[in-house]
């Protein structure tokens, strides 16, 4: 007996989203009515139509068994007229023709409730479009039967209930297959295991018979080799399906229950395990082969839904390669094949594939059109977008996955519509999404906004996550460059060009206190505030010649941004400027700058910065220096929180993890998350550390560094010659390291990273490390080859780590630990902001020496402070230091 169909509720809006989308893809920019001016101009339409308007019209109707619902804005039954109003800036002509095409869906939807409802003949609709600032109106009317309108109505819903018959059978076909899937090789790595109990548990935490809360999050700490990927991935695919697909008993344990438990999961800052935190081998095997029963009895019953979607974000490039290859086991685990037969592990592109996997790419890597802008009349793909969409998006949810960059592009072109956009269109009907980091976790991320839009259900995978930190603190910094200020001065012109100018002013004023604060740090009784004519700075948190960092942002300075914002706004209503205008470009920047400085707080500086001091005007006047005003986040922590909260599990995992609370803080964790750090895989013996007491590699001391340095490294290639690694903290140093090595060991083979290498000089570089190779490649401690590098076996058997991996000691750093030291306690200022990145550097430069359970090695740690028990605390446990 055929199960009778599933019911389906969809607002009006959405449906006529997914429905009646027409014409081009218009990406002019045009300044949006914010949500407030929306409102107040409904309400100003509203209040205007007099006794017998109804406002805010309640409708539903259904449709075989799709519920449609929404709220008319408005119905004149005197008129015989229902009102869909729309707010407006600039002129009516800046409302695109796909944007009214999608307004007129809307109000037809709209009239066949109402006529359906009232049991009317016929309506007129209007689209009334009003001012955002002048309230004006512009009315729009058609008239419309109601049988009319029915076939309308009639034609969206099929269209939709088409898509959600496919999508509902492509869930229940994924789903049994997520059910069924088993690990996809023979036997869990050392320590993959504990990872997988642990992720899966923070998508189905151990709550007996309650739903599983949002917002759980796991920080895994797990070394090198053990296969993370993997093991990330593959509990959370298991997790994707409903509990009421329980299956029936499996086949017996793939693998044997471990000989002593896991280690414990626990809470940052708490001190010890998590109760109940730990899981038995059985709940693992369970894991690995589907047996819903005893994850149930021993880890963590499910959670009433499924996850609708998993987000894998990785920080570069590399990451998308590990989580494809990864996903591809794992599709091929999903095929079907005969009972006693070795699982296949298939190509991920085999036809029927139950899994869709998205790859998304930014923009300037798969436009086809990079000097044309995104509109109909000046790139062809954009031309007739929304007309082709639904061919090519039916055309490409019928791909074998994955859908990458070579995929997605070929199906775009064959239906003449831009990749790039075909790709954002498919993450709703992907499974598995592989992105960068900003998809998700910046300000205007996609990922999350349609997270929000849509109430999905999602799991997110967070990759080598101790780079989110950094990443996070770019993607909520807004600098403002004097130069762009200039640009945008030169190019504008009527109330812009008067706005830029008062902004520029206040810019002067600021300019002329960079340089007093430090000089009225040293003279007795100077005045505490720093004035700028129109206002006073409250006295800088950190100050020197050239720099001054504040914890507020100035108010004259916030009230020229928003003005020049304004003004600019209101001009591009009336005619957009194109992609790569200096007006637009500034603008752009102002918006970021403006909407941090509204969430400004303890987590951020206000820091003023010069540049070169500029030459002499003709006259031998001196010029004002310029000077580049930024806010700057200094930890993230309230910009990702809400990120966390949307997601069902976020699991952050890396190599380097430590101290837990460091990254929990930071990056907005809760507090109750929890924390594994899974053992290495690796025995002591297999790498010597050894620390070099008589070197410093303090600045102060660099020159007398050099020889000692150059003579160590020799000595131990002379006593095991073999392929090593040298890393220096900078450039600088590791051209004077090498130099000093090539004239006083001109024996000793070396080749050296420098500065702006291509991927092919970067592919030449780590081709030198063959096996029973000798040499020594010299490289930066952070750069492109002190992590995500794999050189097993005698392809590197060392290395030598000339410091301590501290970053610059500069007045911006110093600022930042100021800062730090008042959200996180005295002390804790220096330790987040120079101990502990600089001992994960060298921790992950480290980990490029022992990568398998057979390979042997030596580190050599380049300066004194290696002995520091502050600095031992933070390299990994199973070292033995000699």
């Amino acid at each position: 007996m055929t199960p009778a169909p599933r019911p389906h509720v969809v607002a009006v809006r959405a449906l006529c989203e997914f429905t009646a989308r027409t014409g081009d893809l218009d990406l002019r920019f045009t300044p949006a009515p914010s949500a407030l001016e929306g409102m107040e101009g409904h309400r100003a339409v509203q209040q205007r139509r007099g006794a017998g308007y109804e406002a805010e019209v309640p409708l539903t109707g259904t449709y075989d068994h799709l519920t449609v619902r929404g709220r008319a804005d408005g119905w004149n039954a005197a008129l015989g007229q229902l009102e869909e109003i729309k707010t407006y800036r600039g002129t009516l002509d800046s409302v695109r023709p796909h944007h009214r095409a999608l307004h007129w869906a809307q109000a037809q939807v709209y009239g066949h409730l109402l006529c359906q409802a009232r049991g009317l003949a016929g309506l007129k609709l209007a689209l009334v479009y009003v001012h955002a600032t002048t309230h004006a109106e512009t009315v729009l009317v058609q008239e419309h039967t109601a049988a009319a309108l029915q076939a309308f109505f009639a034609t969206q819903c099929q269209r939709y209930l088409a898509w959600a018959h496919s999508e509902a059978a492509h869930r229940q076909q994924r789903n049994a297959a997520l059910v069924r899937l088993r690990f996809p090789l023979p036997a869990f790595r050392a320590g993959q295991r504990e990872l997988a109990v642990a992720v899966y548990r923070t998508a189905h935490p151990n709550a007996e018979g309650a739903s599983a809360p949002a917002g759980r999050c796991l920080l895994a700490q797990a070394p090198t080799g053990i296969g993370k990927t993997l093991g990330t991935l593959f509990p959370l695919l298991k997790a994707m399906a409903p509990p009421a697909m329980a299956p029936p008993a499996m086949a017996p344990p793939a693998m044997a229950p471990p000989a002593t438990a896991p280690p414990a999961i626990t809470t940052p800052g708490q001190g010890g395990p998590a109760p109940a935190a730990a899981a038995s081998g059985a709940a693992a095997d369970a894991v690995a082969n589907g047996d819903t029963e005893v994850i149930k009895k021993e880890s963590a019953p499910r959670a009433p839904s499924g996850l609708d979607k998993l987000f894998f974000l990785t920080a570069k490039g590399t990451g998308h390669g590990l989580a494809l290859h990864a996903l591809a086991q794992l599709q091929g685990a999903l095929a079907p094949h005969a009972p006693g037969t070795p699982l296949r592990v298939l190509d991920l592109h085999a036809p029927g594939t139950p899994l869709r996997v998205l790859d998304l790419h930014a923009r300037d890597k798969t436009c086809e059109h990079p000097g044309s802008a995104c509109h109909g009349d000046a790139c062809p793909l954009a031309r007739g977008f929304f007309d082709r969409l639904p061919a090519a998006r039916a055309a490409a949810v019928q791909q074998p996955a994955p859908w990458d960059a070579p995929a997605v592009r070929g199906v775009a072109l064959q239906h003449g519509i831009c990749p790039y956009y075909l790709s954002q269109e498919l993450v709703r009907w992907a499974d598995v999404v592989v992105a960068d980091y900003h998809y998700y976790y910046d300000s205007a991320a996609m990922l999350y906004a349609l997270t929000q839009q849509q109430g999905w259900r999602v799991a997110v995978l967070v990759d080598e996550a101790h780079n989110l930190l950094e990443r996070a603190r770019s993607m909520y910094t807004a600098p403002l460059s004097p130069f762009e200020l200039a640009a945008a001065r030169q190019a504008a012109t009527g109330p812009v060009k008067k706005a830029l100018d008062a902004l520029h002013r206040q810019w002067n004023a600021l300019n002329k206190t960079v340089g007093q604060a430090a000089e009225d740090a040293g003279t007795p009784g100077a005045p505490g505030a720093l004035h700028t004519g129109a206002t006073a700075l409250v006295p800088p948190i950190a100050a020197t010649p050239s720099y001054q960092a504040h914890a507020t942002v100035p108010p004259a300075l916030l009230g020229a941004v928003q003005r020049a914002v304004g003004a600019m706004a209101e001009a591009q209503a009336d005619q957009p400027l194109p992609p790569g205008d200096a007006v637009l470009a500034f603008y752009w920047s102002l918006l970021h700058f403006q909407a941090l400085a509204e969430q400004f707080g303890p987590h951020a500086l206000f820091d003023l910065q010069r540049t070169a001091t500029p030459p002499r005007s003709r006259s031998g006047r001196a010029r004002t220096p310029a000077t580049t005003l930024c806010i700057r986040n200094v930890m993230p922590a309230p910009h990702l929180a809400a990120r966390h909260a949307a997601a069902q599990a976020t699991v952050l995992f890396s190599g380097t993890l430590s101290p837990p609370q460091f990254y929990r803080d930071l990056l907005g964790l809760p507090p109750d998350t929890a924390w594994l750090d899974v053992a290495a895989p690796f025995a002591a013996h297999q790498l010597q550390v050894r620390v070099a007491p008589h070197i410093s590699t303090r600045w102060r001391d660099r020159e007398a560094s050099l020889a000692p340095i150059a003579d160590l490294v020799a000595a131990q290639y002379a006593r095991q010659p073999g392929n090593y690694l040298c890393f220096a903290s900078s450039f600088d140093y590791l051209q004077r390291v090498a130099a000093t090595l090539a004239q006083r060991h001109p024996q000793v083979p070396q080749w050296q990273q420098t500065r702006e290498m291509d991927d092919a000089s970067r592919a030449a570089f780590l081709a030198r490390f063959t096996e029973g190779g000798q040499g020594v490649g010299l490289a930066v401690l952070g750069g492109a080859f002190a992590e995500g590098v794999d050189l097993p076996g005698t392809r590197l058997i060392g290395a030598f780590i000339a410091t301590l991996g501290l970053p610059q000691v500069n007045p911006v750093n110093d600022a930042m630990q100021c800062a730090l030291d008042e959200v996180m306690g005295p002390g804790q200022g220096y330790a987040c902001t120079y101990l502990y990145p600089g001992l994960r550097k060298v921790v992950q430069a480290a980990g490029r020496v022992i990568r398998t359970e057979h390979d042997q090695g030596v580190v050599v740690l380049m300066d004194d402070r290696f002995q520091r028990a502050e600095v031992r605390a933070l390299l990994p446990r199973w070292w033995q230091v000699g």
